[in-house]
């Protein structure tokens, strides 16, 4: 694979990852969407067929890493770092074009939500404002969850070990079940086995946080959100967003070093 191919193929695969990813959290969460109120499993297996589409669009030209964690594990499983900020960069940029087609998809449905008093507070709300005024004083918009994750109770150390222990078990499944014949990224029969599970950690381990597990997931719509001209959007979290950055970098490191010593 040329570094060119790389850059397209992570740029392209994590764009649909968070049109899909993202897409899905507008739908469940935006008040005028038909999907409101969805749930939670609505959101897992967004996630999850999200994952196996954008894998079987971009394998062919990168490898579908779509995701730090999984180019830091492989570079540690190889002891090849050469076309890691190749990686990086397509992912990063992905993540940010996908998380602003997510609010073309849902413009109107995002204006309608930010404006609607009952969601942001003001004059003539009603009392069930209170928890997400409360978000938002803390510094998390009312529509940041669609773009980042967060979490339901805020204490570092547990939400850090949250995010390396889902990473874990994602990256001890990439290595194990889903990388193709050159080892260097998914596979067709490997994208499908990594899309369920994520499914499994969405349902099992991301109600704490939101299940990042992807530096990129998290931080290009994060910026995103900060940058988009969405009235009403309240902050973007910043004094969290480290997190879903460096756990899934430490879980990725982690389940590397499992994988070279036990296998």
């Amino acid at each position: 694979m040329s570094s060119s191919d790389i850059f397209i193929g992570e740029t392209l695969g994590t764009a649909i990852l968070i049109l899909l990813g993202g897409g899905v959290c507008a739908a469940v969460t935006l008040k005028a969407s038909k999907a409101r109120n969805a749930g939670w499993l609505a959101i897992a297996f967004g996630w999850g067929f999200a994952v196996m589409t954008a894998v079987y669009i971009s394998a062919p030209l990168s490898g579908a890493h779509l995701n730090p964690a999984v180019t830091v594990a492989l570079a540690i499983k190889n002891s090849d770092w050469s076309n890691v900020p190749y990686y990086l960069g397509g992912q990063l940029l992905g993540a940010m074009i996908g998380a602003v087609l997510v609010w073309l998809a849902y413009y109107g449905q995002f204006h309608a939500h930010l404006t609607d008093k009952e969601i942001v507070g003001g004059p003539g709300a009603q009392a069930t404002t209170a928890k997400a005024v409360e978000a938002q004083e803390r510094g998390a918009g009312p529509v940041l969850g669609i773009f980042s994750t967060g979490p339901e109770i805020r204490n570092v150390v547990q939400n850090l070990v949250t995010e390396i222990i889902g990473t874990i078990v994602l990256i001890l499944a990439v290595l194990t079940q889903g990388l193709n014949n050159q080892g260097n990224g998914l596979g067709a029969l490997g994208g499908l086995i990594t899309a369920f599970v994520v499914v499994a950690i969405g349902l099992s381990l991301g109600g704490p946080t939101g299940y990042a597990i992807n530096p990129a997931r998290d931080l290009g719509p994060r910026i995103v959100h900060a940058l988009l001209p969405l009235p009403n959007k309240g902050g973007s979290d910043w004094s969290y967003a480290w997190i879903p950055v460096v756990g899934p970098l430490i879980g990725a490191a982690i389940a590397a070093g499992i994988y070279n010593v036990a296998f």
